[in-house]
């Protein structure tokens, strides 16, 4: 896939309602090919009064007079993980990357591109050796959704953290801020395996000093009317509510730092 290079920041924010209770084990192989249907995942909830709080502070710090306010400088953002982030069996415009990209420059985010690395299958350990390609678009932020091909295959939880923990490490060490997207699974693996694993993401994110999104696909995962046939990949407006009510939130304070910092 063509990594573009780009450079430097910007703002935002949005949101909706949200709500889940359960992720089947399809939803979990969403990462992997579509060959395994056999995991599920739980939700987590978030908090969608202050989601709510974020959409209108985005759409009143985006405006001036009722016009949108164009913000001139470039910002790169990695979209980087599995199936999940490539988009799977949707219009390569309906993706998460795509549509995060659109919504951002409606907002007036001129100059931001949203480099869509995701691959379908991969593995914590398949994306830590493709670091070095990535880290060629030269990422202002990274929102890094990894881990749960890892899960389906059983993958020692140790292995899986230091494998996120490397990757999160690259991507700081090259300057970009990273935004991990937190996974959950059923119990189809046992307990014990499933809160390890859930705990995997809260853990890297306050030691490394990353944003999390606590679970990827909430509001979604489970959803028939949101998923495709196979119940496991997102459709178009699974997406939406994905980017509306699960990153942009979480993606919005980072934004706006960084529009504060480049002009003082």
């Amino acid at each position: 896939m063509p990594l573009p290079s780009m450079k430097p920041h910007l703002m935002i924010r949005l949101s909706k309602n949200v709500g889940l209770t359960l992720l089947t084990s399809l939803a979990l192989v969403a990462c992997s090919s579509a060959t395994d249907n056999n995991a599920d995942a739980k939700d987590q909830a978030i908090d969608t009064s202050q989601a709510h709080v974020a959409s209108e502070v985005s759409r009143e710090t985006t405006t001036e007079q009722g016009s949108i306010v164009a913000i001139e400088q470039p910002i790169t953002i990695l979209a980087l993980g599995d199936s999940l982030t490539e988009g799977l069996g949707v219009d390569p415009n309906d993706n998460y990357p795509a549509q995060l990209e659109t919504t951002l420059k409606e907002m007036g985010y001129k100059n931001v591109k949203v480099v869509n690395s995701g691959l379908s299958g991969e593995t914590s350990t398949g994306l830590v050796n493709r670091l070095d390609w990535v880290a060629q678009t030269n990422p202002d932020i990274t929102i890094l959704t990894i881990g749960a091909n890892d899960a389906i295959r059983g993958i020692d939880v140790a292995t899986v953290e230091d494998n996120i923990r490397t990757a999160v490490k690259h991507l700081q060490d090259n300057g970009s801020e990273v935004i991990l997207g937190g996974m959950q699974i059923y119990d189809n693996l046992g307990s014990d395996y499933v809160e390890s694993f859930a705990a995997i993401y809260p853990r890297i994110a306050k030691d490394m000093n990353v944003t999390l999104i606590p679970f990827f696909l909430n509001g979604v995962g489970g959803d028939p009317e949101l998923n495709q046939a196979d119940a496991i990949h997102p459709t178009k407006d699974g997406y939406t509510i994905i980017v509306n009510d699960n990153i942009l939130p979480i993606l919005a304070p980072k934004l706006e730092a960084m529009v504060e910092t480049e002009n003082n």
